[in-house]
């Protein structure tokens, strides 16, 4: 249970205390709300369009009912169209399917490092040799 403080703000926040809430252990209920408020609601380098995708990307590879749908609807709350929620969810898949893949075939770590700081490389010098849009 949070306490009286917390919840007052959580009301204030959210218009309402979720039932999750109390689900919580109480030496780190008042903690867990400050993380949903300090990076989540609050401003951060990230945008709240940004949040909401990358939220939605990580509730989706997660397979959380429940945070799918909160973050879905968080998403429409910043304007995300729906073509830029299953975007978002495609990556989050693509991610979760080359994890299985790295894992699985158990890749080099060391190896992967250093043919990602090639590929980076590479890139870079690609993006720069472009002619500019000036």
């Amino acid at each position: 249970m949070v306490s009286n403080e917390t919840q007052a703000e959580i009301e204030e926040y959210l218009g309402t205390v979720p039932s999750w809430i109390d689900a919580l252990p109480e030496p780190a209920a008042d903690h867990s709300w400050g993380i949903v408020r300090d990076l989540q609601l609050e401003e951060t380098e990230l945008e709240g369009r940004e949040k909401a995708l990358v939220a939605l990307g990580a509730a989706a590879a997660m397979q959380c009912p429940y945070c799918v749908h909160f973050h879905r609807e968080e998403a429409k709350l910043e304007d995300v169209t729906d073509d830029e929620l299953s975007e978002a969810i495609g990556v989050a898949s693509g991610v979760r399917y080359f994890s299985t893949v790295l894992h699985g075939a158990e890749i080099d770590q060391e190896s992967f490092v250093s043919e990602t700081e090639e590929i980076v490389d590479h890139v870079r010098d690609q993006r720069a040799a472009a002619p500019s849009d000036d």
